[in-house]
Order: structure tokens, then C-alpha cells, then sequence
């Protein structure tokens, strides 16, 4: 049986830019939940510190995921993200569903 894929990426925007990362992910929320092995993709900031951002994601299968990180918007919205955030690149954080 194929497992799901599910993690946690978190970041956070460099001030000034926290409105200009929280457009761009929400937008790139949109697409993400249109591919077809996407099963979750919950994009979320911080109450109270709105420069951190968190989303959470899960994906069919292995397959799907690999699917997803070659997908030409994922390489778009990481090239965009990156000069706006203060880690050289989200910070994943891959997860088991118990049982």
C-alpha cells in the first residue's frame, strides 16, 4: 500500500515583506490544491507574529509528491519566496499519520 506523503514546511518573511509572502502563498495555495495527487494544502501565518508562516500538506503518494515538487509553479513561487524570507528555504518537517 502507498503512504501518503504529509509534512510541514514553516517559514518566516523578512519584515516588510510578510504581506508580500502571505499574497504569493496564498496564490500558490490555489494551484497546489488543483494537482491531482494533492489531498491537503493549509496555508497559515502566526496569530500575533504575522512574519511566520506555516502550511501544511499532504499528498496521495510518494509519486504525487515528486509530482508536486516538479511542478513548474512550485520552482516559480520558491524562486519569488526566497529573497522575501529569512531561511535560505522553508524548513520541512515530514510527518507519519498514526495509526
Amino acid at each position: 500500500m502507498n503512504e501518503p506523503v504529509i509534512l510541514h514546511a514553516t517559514f518566516t518573511a523578512r519584515t516588510g515583506e510578510e504581506d508580500h509572502a502571505a499574497r504569493l502563498l496564498a496564490e500558490y495555495s490555489k494551484v497546489v490544491r488543483q494537482e491531482p495527487g494533492n489531498v491537503i494544502f493549509d496555508a497559515s501565518r502566526l496569530r500575533g507574529a504575522p512574519d511566520h508562516f506555516f502550511v501544511y500538506e499532504e499528498y496521495r503518494d510518494e509519486a504525487a509528491f515528486q509530482a508536486h515538487l516538479s511542478h513548474p509553479a512550485g520552482r516559480a513561487f520558491n524562486t519569488e519566496l526566497t529573497p522575501l524570507i529569512v531561511e535560505p528555504t522553508s524548513e520541512l518537517t515530514f510527518l507519519c499519520r498514526l495509526p
